[in-house]
């Protein structure tokens, strides 16, 4: 699932985990890294022991992917698109109870009926139109045209498709998490896409730090350049941005990966990337998409409603400068 997103968060500005090791150590690290999802992830885990999970990793990743990858066509999402079936799994079921919420609480700006728009933009997996018939679309949009009886999806109307990409990296990477504290381990830091979940404590006994990148344009390699390293423990994290995914029209215009699901037009804002700290990675990845469509002002209103959440949010200025607003919560490394 190429997180492309576009509602919905998109993304992603890299964020690069940082392990520490110590040579005399009565613990052991298990690393497991890989391509997954159209993007990487990077797992730590700390015990007494090595531990080797990378063929359940495989079986979750696999099992998401063919639950709600819209890039994979004979997944129960894609089917769902093409009306084939309405029957939901317990993993689409979670994901869209949780995208009502925040749907409700802002307004529609969270919709993750968006694909008709994804996908007339490029960013489901097709070929954007050359003029996108926002009006006509936007007939199919609305995350109040959708509804969950028992285990089904009912659709107001046939055309309304579901894009979950801006859930599906946070909700990957949560479920790793869950799996790991049911097998009792303590320590470790779940990395899927740039969506990050961390429990206990690195090799060095202190909280996982991870660093976000910078977000300009041709700031391609995750590490490269940051902008801030953060502490994480017992939390999730995740960061939006506009920066690396998007493309430009023959009209010169930049077509960037957020789309306004209310207005159905790609995203114009000041804020360049929304780092969320939140209980679990799944509502960070989602509040970051939000983030990142409100602007900053909005922004401050929603985090001053919830006090669960941290957040670092990038901005430009009126010279087109670097600006800065985190939260007083928010664990920034040294």
């Amino acid at each position: 699932m190429k997180k492309f997103n576009i509602l919905l968060p998109l993304f992603l500005i890299s964020i690069t985990v940082f392990a520490s090791c110590e040579t005399k150590s009565q613990y052991q690290q298990s690393v497991f890294d890989g391509f997954v999802q159209g993007s990487t992830y990077h797992i730590v885990i700390k015990d007494t022991k090595k531990h080797d999970v990378q063929e359940a990793l495989d079986s979750i990743y696999k099992m998401i992917d063919m639950s709600m990858s819209v890039y994979e066509p004979n997944s129960l999402i894609s089917k769902i698109n093409r009306n084939e079936t309405d029957s939901l799994d317990s993993f689409m079921k979670e994901c869209i109870a949780i995208a009502e919420q925040v749907s409700i609480e802002t307004d529609g700006v969270y919709d993750i009926t968006i694909k008709p728009l994804t996908a007339a933009y490029g960013f489901a997996g097709e070929v954007n139109s050359e003029n996108v018939n926002v009006d006509s679309l936007l007939q199919f949009v609305g995350y109040d045209k959708i509804k969950i009886e028992g285990d089904r999806l009912i659709k107001e109307r046939p055309e309304i498709q579901l894009d979950l990409n801006s859930i599906a990296q946070g909700y990957t990477t949560d479920i790793i998490a869950r799996y790991f504290d049911e097998l009792g381990f303590t320590d470790y830091i779940v990395e899927v896409g740039g969506e990050i979940f961390s429990r206990g404590t690195n090799m060095k006994g202190i909280p996982w730090v991870v660093g976000i990148d910078k977000p300009f344009e041709g700031n391609y390699t995750p590490g490269a350049d940051l902008q801030v390293t953060l502490k994480l423990s017992g939390k999730g994290l995740a960061t939006s941005g506009n920066y690396r995914k998007f493309y430009t029209d023959e009209s010169g215009r930049k077509v960037v990966h957020t789309v306004d699901a209310r207005t159905g037009d790609p995203v114009i804002s000041t804020v360049l990337s929304a780092t969320v700290v939140g209980p679990d990675a799944t509502l960070a990845d989602v509040w970051g998409t939000v983030f990142m469509i409100v602007g900053l002002e909005k922004t401050k209103e929603f985090l001053s409603r919830h006090p669960e959440l941290a957040a670092y949010i990038v901005y430009s200025g009126d010279n087109g400068e670097y600006l800065v607003y985190y939260t007083d919560n928010l664990e920034i490394n040294g």
